[in-house]
């Protein structure tokens, strides 16, 4: 694990330059340029220090679980012909029966809008009708646009922003709305 490109990632994800950071640390920007760059190491204090302005903790940081798919493209979806029923169904989110959720029709305008949802118990599923949206879940931000679908646990901080306007398909478990 490279320590220098996580922080860079969360600090970027935080939108924050390495100045902004530094200062919030009390730290130089020569300091974080070399972190992000590894070329130098901190002290557990100093990362913990950072970790704080960054809002994360230590044990976040660490945490080597492997990252989930969030977001599904076309190669990602199972199609079934049934020649019986003289139906094609197609499942857009891999082993998503063993999941149950409430749907609901959700419109993003053209005008850089978000909708905030707080972390909750549940799961939530979206399939981007048109345009395009980011999903910021946690300290990360995934992008969907028109075709594509995503799915997350809710349990983190997690909303929805579209620069210019979105229609999508989401779904969430137990509903929140």
């Amino acid at each position: 694990m490279s320590i220098g490109a996580k922080l860079k990632e969360l600090r970027v994800c935080k939108g924050l330059t390495q100045e902004e950071l530094a200062d919030r640390a009390e730290l130089s920007k020569g300091f974080i340029s070399q972190l992000e760059r590894d070329l130098t190491s901190p002290s557990i204090a100093t990362l913990m220090d950072i970790l704080q302005c960054l809002g994360t903790s230590i044990g976040e940081f660490f945490n080597e679980a492997p990252e989930e798919q969030i977001v599904f493209g076309k190669q990602d979806y199972f199609e079934k012909n049934d020649a019986e029923y003289k139906n094609n169904i197609k499942w857009i989110i891999p082993n998503a029966q063993k999941n149950s959720m409430e749907p609901l029709l959700l419109t993003l305008e053209a005008d850089g809008s978000t909708y905030p949802d707080n972390p909750h118990e549940g799961e939530e599923f979206g399939y981007v009708l048109s345009g395009a949206v980011s999903i910021h879940l946690g300290n990360k931000i995934y992008k969907a646009k028109k075709g594509e679908s995503f799915y997350y646990r809710a349990d983190k901080a997690h909303y929805l922003t579209s620069k210019n306007g979105a229609s999508l398909i989401w779904v969430s478990v137990p509903p929140s709305f």
